[in-house]
């Protein structure tokens, strides 16, 4: 199995690609420190599979993920993360991500789940809960975009006057989403859709 692994910490990417490499039917065959480099490699040299940290320089994991699927490429995406976030998850699953594997899973774990995923099946860590996986946004795009500007610092009739809408357009927009969100206030709101990753 041919692997390429893409994450932006340096010891982390390195200790990752000598453990996997002790594997008898794994070998690295390229390492990337952002999700351009690893784009990049993933089309040159057609690794089985590759592992993706989410957050990453230029391109985040779920970027590349996202273009590959639009190229038809036919690597399998491995998501590692330390964020347990319902709207990377949403991002993941439309991407067509085979496995979302938390980063301080222990490497038989890690290695178990990559074999799974080559052998075509799906690997989600034990410890994010399946609920996290199907988890929907529910806010729509608009109330997505209002939300935004309201993290922005935008007063109601700001972002009116931005959205060309009324200020009491504006005001049901973000009573709606801290009903939808059980936010006790705007603040509140933010930092639950930010925490989900469903403000991307």
């Amino acid at each position: 199995m041919k692997v390429i692994i893409a994450e932006d910490q340096g010891m982390l990417r390195g200790a990752l690609s000598a453990l996997l490499d002790l594997e008898e039917d794994m070998e690295v065959i390229g390492q990337a420190e952002n999700g351009e480099q690893a784009l990049k490699l993933i089309v040159e040299r057609e690794p089985d599979l590759c592992i993706l940290d989410i957050e990453m320089p230029v391109l985040s994991g779920l970027d590349v993920a996202e273009r590959l699927k639009t190229l038809g490429h036919p690597c399998r995406v491995v998501i590692l993360t330390t964020f347990s976030r319902s709207g990377y998850f949403q991002r993941a699953m439309k991407a067509g991500v085979s496995g979302f594997l938390l980063k301080d899973s222990p490497i038989d774990e890690l290695s178990a789940a990559l074999r799974k995923v080559q052998a075509g099946g799906r690997a989600i860590s034990p410890e994010l809960s399946v609920s996290l996986w199907e988890a929907e946004n529910p806010l729509t795009e608009r109330e997505r975009e209002v939300l935004r500007l309201v993290a922005e610092g935008l007063s109601a009739g700001e972002i009116a006057r931005r959205l060309f809408l009324s200020g009491g357009t504006v005001r049901n927009y973000i009573s709606e989403m801290m009903q939808k969100l059980e936010a006790k206030n705007r603040i509140d709101a933010i930092s639950i859709a930010e925490k989900n990753g469903w403000l991307k």
